[in-house]
């Protein structure tokens, strides 16, 4: 081969890799970390951290936004205390037992695949801020005054900024948490959060 040849086939292989390293696909991995707690109220008591597994997938992107849609396995470990004991009516069977129970301090662990939807906004080819819904199935283990053991849903309202650098991406994530089991159980006021995470991830 001539060395003529030899340097087009060597150059052709350039242009191909680099052109596969710029070119990246529509999914994105990922791993965060979060914590946060109840809004100030008389009634109870519920801190929380949690982690949670990301698969983002990009739907669409235009020249001012990006559609995605993102799967999110989650383990919430929480801490709740009944502080108005008024709040287990006397009609409640064993309500007086359940009074001295449920306001022990307890440990809640939650198991939540949420499903979600994002809108992202770029700023620049680094930054860029987005909003995220999202509603999950989830199992808890624990009963309290708020919320029967078993099946219930957690839905998510958040807002995020991220920063970019080459294929990974920081995360930030300031959001509003709501759990409940939609009146599948006998106890049903759920819980209201604010959290705050922060993440990573990887554009494969």
């Amino acid at each position: 081969m001539s060395r003529k040849r030899i340097f087009t086939v060597v150059l052709l292989f350039a242009v191909l890799n680099i052109n596969a390293q710029q070119k990246s696909s529509d999914f994105r991995i990922g791993m965060s970390y979060g914590f946060g707690s109840e809004f100030n109220n008389t009634d109870y008591t519920f801190t929380n951290h949690f982690y949670k597994a990301q698969l983002y997938y990009r739907l669409k992107k235009t020249r001012n936004f990006e559609y995605n849609i993102l799967v999110q396995p989650e383990i919430n470990f929480g801490k709740h205390q009944l502080l108005n004991l008024y709040f287990v009516k006397p009609e409640t069977p064993n309500f007086e037992q359940k009074r001295v129970e449920y306001m022990q301090l307890k440990n809640v662990h939650e198991y939540v695949l949420n499903l979600g939807f994002m809108l992202r906004k770029p700023i620049g080819k680094v930054f860029s801020c987005y909003v995220l819904g999202s509603i999950g199935p989830m199992i808890t283990d624990t009963e309290t005054e708020r919320m029967s053991k078993g099946f219930a849903f957690a839905d998510v309202l958040a807002v995020g900024f991220t920063a970019a650098y080459d294929q990974f991406q920081l995360d930030i994530r300031p959001s509003l948490r709501h759990v409940s089991n939609a009146g599948l159980g006998s106890s049903n006021a759920g819980y209201n959060t604010k959290n705050i995470e922060f993440g990573i991830s990887y554009q494969l």
